[in-house]
């Protein structure tokens, strides 16, 4: 009976989240946008209020610890591929101190509005063993973070990959993805030291010893196992395994280390050579399962985590206030960013929409903060939906303002 429902989980899954993906590509939209709006969907604000009866048989709560490894698996594996996908954009050292602007405003501007708004949602959305501080912080990491993936797909789709708006805001985000990754990490190191400065020091030292680590020899030893069986950049399966291996450890380094394992992920990633070609086969290898089952796996988790009452009474005026601050703040730091370059009106418009997009790197980051305790399913739901609101808006915005330019 439980491989049977735990099949039936994924048919309905696997179906959502194509239906779901296919229908906003259609609008413009990312697959993958479509493919968390399905999460939310099969969860109980939609699937769950429509059909109670069957969305408890389908998804009875003893069945969810396998769906809970796969998706971690997916995440974990997708984060790797982020890792090593990361490139310095073309043109970035030319425009570096442009870039370094708008990557500076488009974090200070929202962490600024988050810390100061952020005390107001503790009383009633913090967990019971979440304090002031990291609680504080970590929203305002949250509210802070943009999309590098989402981003260079909807530039790609508006064919604005190689203009100076695309260029600029690209730079931007991968600056903006570097510094959210190490935000959260000081969050969680914090939130693992239960709020202890002595625990905090001795995890950010495991975490650096960590990185010094990876750097120092595993960096090198897969440079050359790489050299050795890979010299074409065609990653057989022995090379696979390696880096498997690799990935999979330093995912349980920084889990044992009471962090994440998609951070001990992000940071293998990162490390591998840059690439192309060993880009292209990794992608090739692990994209596909990935993308095709396991990150819709995560992302109907996700939306089975949410709660309806995260939008009603009280709480739906908190989330209204949460939306907006999270739209003003990127969309005004990019915009003062790009004014602060030189860039005009309309283009500095379109440099703040982009930066609002916050897409997967943001469900990431929040789905983070509900797994190691900092906020509950009411807080989580909240910034789901903004996740959603805010990536959803950015290509009709970027459609509009560069439809009219002149």
């Amino acid at each position: 009976m439980g491989v049977v429902t735990l099949l039936m989980q994924l048919v309905v899954i696997l179906v959502a989240a194509r239906l779901c993906g296919l229908a906003l590509q259609a609008f413009g939209q990312p697959p993958v946008i479509g493919e968390m709006v399905a999460g939310v969907a099969l969860g109980p604000m939609v699937f769950g209020a429509a059909l109670p009866e069957v969305h408890a048989a389908l998804f009875p709560p003893e069945s969810l610890p396998a769906l809970e490894h796969a998706g971690t698996l997916g995440l974990v594996l997708f984060v790797f591929l982020i890792g090593a996908e990361m490139r310095a954009p073309e043109g970035l050292r030319a425009q570096l101190i442009a870039v370094g602007r708008v990557g500076a405003m488009s974090v200070l501007v929202p962490l600024a509005l988050g810390l100061a708004f952020a005390p107001a949602l503790y009383p009633r959305f913090a967990t019971a063993q979440t304090t002031l501080l990291p609680f504080v912080l970590f929203v305002a990491v949250a509210l802070s973070v943009t999309a590098f993936p989402v981003m260079a797909r909807i530039l790609k789709d508006h064919a604005l990959t190689q203009t100076p708006v695309g260029r600029l805001s690209l730079g931007a985000a991968a600056l903006v993805d570097a510094g959210a990754w190490i935000g959260l990490a000081l969050v969680v190191a914090l939130v693992a030291a239960e709020g202890r400065w002595s625990g905090f020091a001795v995890t950010v030292a495991g975490l650096a010893a960590l990185v010094g680590l990876v750097v120092a020899v595993v960096r090198p030893l897969t440079a050359r196992l790489l050299v050795r069986f890979a010299p074409d950049g065609h990653a057989g399966a022995v090379v696979c395994a390696a880096l498997l291996v690799g990935l999979l450890a330093c995912a349980g380094a920084t889990q044992w280390l009471g962090l994440h394992p998609v951070l001990g992920a992000f940071l293998f990633g990162v490390t591998l050579p840059r690439d192309d070609r060993l880009l292209a086969c990794l992608t090739g290898r692990f994209e596909r399962v990935t993308l095709l089952i396991l990150l819709p796996v995560f992302f109907a988790l996700a939306g089975l985590k949410t709660t309806t009452g995260a939008i009603e009474g009280a709480a739906g005026a908190a989330f209204a206030m949460l939306l907006l601050v999270a739209v003003v703040g990127k969309v005004a730091g990019g915009v003062a960013g790009a004014r602060l370059t030189g860039f005009g009106w309309r283009d500095s418009l379109a440099v703040g929409a982009l930066m609002n997009a916050r897409g997967l790197m943001e469900l990431v980051v929040i789905r983070i903060g509900l797994d190691i305790g900092i906020i509950g399913p009411e807080l989580f739901t909240m910034l789901l939906l903004m996740t959603l609101a805010t990536t959803l808006m950015t290509s009709p915005l970027l459609t509009f303002l560069t439809s009219r330019a002149p």
